[in-house]
């Protein structure tokens, strides 16, 4: 089973139709997606239409998505991210707002040995940067391997040197995964990546194989910064698109 796994993409309709362009050419079984549809970007309806239309295996909510819902206050948003979420609450219809409501908090198991979640297993808000993080969270795992996002950096851990063994050649993006020890995999971010590479992220996930590809596909990043500035948003929005920050 080959999974498409899509987090972060923070209403970026340019970089989604590429990344499903790329992983279409590529091929792939179901789809798997760790939350944040809304906030930053400029064309969150469309997103969201996009990522109901996938009918992924498993979807859950991240904190854009909650706070646009109005499940939880924006608080904890710096000013630019409440601008953002604000005007993102305005611009959706009513029926895209609650399908924001009723996207389900993770973690979410999707098979035995897989799970999903937006920031960590433990609590979906938490930030996973370092390896103390890492191991908190795959302590609190339910499955094997986990899936998660709100980082925007890709990152592979792991504890285990159980490494499968292919009789395939690998693609230079792609990892071979532990055999029976845990991994904690974030793929990257489709529309606001931060690891200083523009291109956007996503993973394919293959558990017969038991590797992950780390993919980055460029995309049309003038025409999401133009749609951003021309609905009168931040304009670090637009700018940070071009840095992959």
């Amino acid at each position: 089973m080959r999974y498409l796994v899509l987090t972060d993409l923070h209403a970026n309709v340019h970089a989604l139709d590429a990344v499903l362009a790329d992983a279409k050419a590529v091929g792939y079984d179901q789809v798997v997606v760790l939350g944040d549809l809304v906030g930053y970007g400029a064309d969150p309806g469309e997103v969201i239409e996009r990522t109901i239309e996938l009918k992924p295996a498993a979807l859950i909510r991240g904190n854009h998505d909650k706070v646009c819902a109005g499940l939880e206050p924006a608080t904890l948003f710096n000013d630019i991210a409440r601008r953002s979420i604000e005007w993102t609450a305005g611009v959706l219809s009513t029926a895209q707002r609650q399908s924001l409501v009723e996207l389900p908090k993770g973690p979410k198991l999707v098979i035995k040995e897989l799970e999903i979640c937006h920031g960590t297993p433990f609590d979906e808000d938490h930030y996973v940067f370092d390896g103390e993080d890492a191991a908190q969270a795959m302590d609190a795992a339910s499955a094997r391997i986990c899936l998660f996002g709100h980082t925007h950096l890709p990152a592979v851990y792991t504890t285990s040197d159980d490494q499968a063994t292919s009789n395939d050649s690998l693609a230079e993006d792609e990892l071979l995964l532990p055999r029976r020890g845990p991994a904690l995999i974030n793929v990257g971010s489709v529309g606001q990546p931060r690891d200083g590479d523009s291109r956007a992220a996503y993973g394919l996930l293959d558990l017969d194989k038991m590797t992950i590809r780390m993919r980055r596909v460029t995309y049309d990043i003038a025409g999401a910064q133009r749609h951003i500035l021309d609905a009168g948003l931040p304009a670090w929005l637009a700018i940070r698109l071009e840095r992959g920050q």
